[in-house]
């Protein structure tokens, strides 16, 4: 169960209801996929076990605890080096405002940061205090998002 193609339809539907609903009971997800709540069971575990799925978790809305300003932040760094990638991204684990961490291709950056703050205050102090800190960290350029379009965390496993 390690490749999506050796996914069959209920293994697809399961990890299609869990990413809509992660509190399913095993009953309710059982009749909404068409298996008794037996074999169900035994198919999560297996999906569990197989780190397809890897975890749940509760959506927190952002604004509601105070977090109203989201950044996209590309960073460029000096060196292309292991050490240096590797020491940047245990660095950057370790900033709870970091949502997101990529490293990427095809533009002057070599990370693209998705960070959630406060407010511009708050944004200010983490770059400033914490994401230029790192050594290494030589370019920065800041995007903020205005308005989220789609905004998904649902995989989509469906076979085309």
């Amino acid at each position: 169960m390690n490749t999506a193609l050796t996914l069959d339809r209920y293994d697809r539907e399961i990890l299609k209801q869990l990413q809509l609903d992660g509190r399913l009971s095993n009953q309710d997800l059982a009749e909404r996929i068409g298996l008794s709540a037996s074999p169900c069971l035994r198919r999560v575990r297996v999906l569990e076990e197989s780190g397809l799925i890897s975890g749940y978790h509760a959506q927190v809305d952002a604004k509601k605890v105070g977090l109203s300003l989201m950044a996209l932040i590309h960073i460029s760094m000096d060196k292309h080096t292991p050490e240096r990638f590797e020491n940047f991204e245990s660095l950057v684990c370790d900033i709870p405002e970091v949502l997101e961490c990529l490293l990427i291709t095809g533009q002057a950056a070599d990370y693209q940061l998705k960070v959630m703050v406060r407010d511009m205050d708050a944004y200010q102090d983490l770059l400033l205090k914490k994401i230029t800190r790192i050594e290494g960290v030589t370019g920065v350029h800041s995007s903020f998002v205005l308005r989220r379009v789609v905004d998904r965390t649902i995989i989509p496993v469906e076979v085309h």
